[in-house]
């Protein structure tokens, strides 16, 4: 296990590492979760191992530091990740983020553009969303203020609606964490996570189940340059649901992507 200080106070992130070449990929979580549970698995799949890989757990989350002085806001969320990536002495990375993760990963390449090479999205949050008082996910558990949340019910009401799977990993993260991420989260970003996404000059996928096709806005995706994959027999967790149609999808966009640069360069 490695870890980074990424806070004034102290506070570190965790990662697990498996050694490989260079560039590193970088795998990052969703809201309660962890990277090793959700990862492992693809990461150590024939068509993408032996690259350097570190399994990272967002602040609040996992095995890494729970701070309840901490803001949890996209923002912040990119920063620390950022400062543990170059502790690690990661630079161009791909990195493969879920969910949440994918919406802290689309601000830390707006801000820190060499340190990654290439994002690939699963099922990402791209647009600020409505808070709704019983929904799973980011939008019920932001529905609660934070007093609500932490003695007022919230987090019991929240862990009831979670299931045993989301509830394994949500467990270890801290309450004040999840609930200021889900609200952050809901919130989204300025500019948004999608228009941050249009304007990256870096090759980019976002996978999402098929079930959920056709993506919100994915014409002017697509005419941006980010490559949409629906990836069949899956739900949200679609590393964990099709690992296999996980990595295909993540290796033939690369390919596509290589590809594409190379015929470019030959055009000029």
């Amino acid at each position: 296990m490695y870890s980074a200080v990424v806070t004034s106070a102290g506070d570190r992130i965790r990662w697990v590492e498996l050694p490989g070449e260079e560039p590193a990929r970088v795998y990052v979580h969703g809201l309660g979760a962890s990277s090793g549970p959700y990862f492992t698995g693809v990461a150590v799949h024939p068509l993408l191992a032996g690259r350097r890989a570190l399994l990272v757990d967002l602040l609040g989350h996992g095995i890494s530091d729970r701070p309840e002085g901490f803001s949890y806001t996209l923002e912040a969320h990119a920063d620390a990740l950022a400062a543990a990536l170059d502790t690690a002495g990661v630079t161009g990375a791909e990195v493969v983020a879920h969910s949440m993760g994918g919406s802290v990963a689309i601000v830390m390449a707006s801000r820190y553009p060499g340190l990654v090479s290439r994002l690939v999205l699963v099922d990402a949050n791209l647009d600020p969303l409505r808070p709704e008082r019983g929904a799973g996910g980011s939008r019920g558990i932001a529905a609660y203020s934070e007093a609500e949340f932490l003695r007022g019910g919230g987090w019991e009401e929240t862990r009831a609606r979670a299931g045993g799977h989301w509830w394994a990993t949500m467990r270890l993260a801290g309450r004040v964490a999840l609930h200021r991420s889900a609200v952050h989260l809901v919130a989204g970003s300025v500019p948004t996570m999608r228009e941050q996404l249009l304007a990256l000059d870096i090759p980019r996928t976002f996978l999402l189940p098929a079930d959920d096709a056709p993506l919100s806005g994915a014409g002017e995706l697509t005419a941006a340059g980010v490559s949409v994959v629906a990836v069949p027999d899956c739900g949200h967790n679609i590393m964990l649901d099709n690992p296999d149609g996980f990595v295909r999808a993540i290796t033939e966009t690369r390919y596509l992507a290589q590809r594409t640069e190379q015929v470019e360069r030959e055009a000029c």
